[in-house]
C-alpha cells in the first residue's frame, strides 16, 4: 500500500474512534476483523479483550460476528493493520465520553 492510502486509512480510523466490524479469522496472537477497507485488517490482540482475567482462543468471538472495539494504533511497518482493543472499560470510554470536571462536596 503506498503511502498517500495509508495515510487516508489513518485519517479514516482514528485513534480512540469506535468501529465496527466482522470476525474473520482467529490467530493465535489474537483476531483480525473485516473493519471495510478491501487491503486492510483489524486486529485484536489476545491482551486488548478483557479488562481482568485471561483470554483464550476458547472464547474468541465467534467468525463472522460483529463486534465493536476502538482504534488503538496502526502496524506502521506493513501498513495493512489498524490496531483495535476491545476492553469493556475502553470501550465504555469511547462510547460515553464524560466530561472532565471538578467534583464538588
Amino acid at each position: 500500500m503506498d503511502s498517500k492510502s495509508w495515510d487516508q486509512v489513518k485519517s479514516k480510523y482514528k485513534l480512540g474512534q469506535f468501529v465496527q466490524g466482522k470476525v474473520e479469522y482467529h490467530a493465535p496472537f489474537g483476531i483480525f476483523v473485516d473493519i471495510g477497507e478491501s487491503s486492510v485488517k483489524g486486529l485484536i490482540k489476545i491482551p486488548d479483550f478483557l479488562d481482568e482475567g485471561e483470554m483464550t482462543q476458547q472464547i474468541y468471538p465467534e467468525i463472522g460476528m460483529t463486534i465493536g472495539s476502538v482504534v488503538v494504533g496502526y502496524n506502521e511497518s506493513n501498513c495493512r493493520e489498524v490496531y483495535l482493543n476491545a476492553k469493556p472499560s475502553l470501550l465504555h470510554k469511547a462510547l460515553v465520553p464524560l466530561k472532565n470536571r471538578a467534583l464538588t462536596v
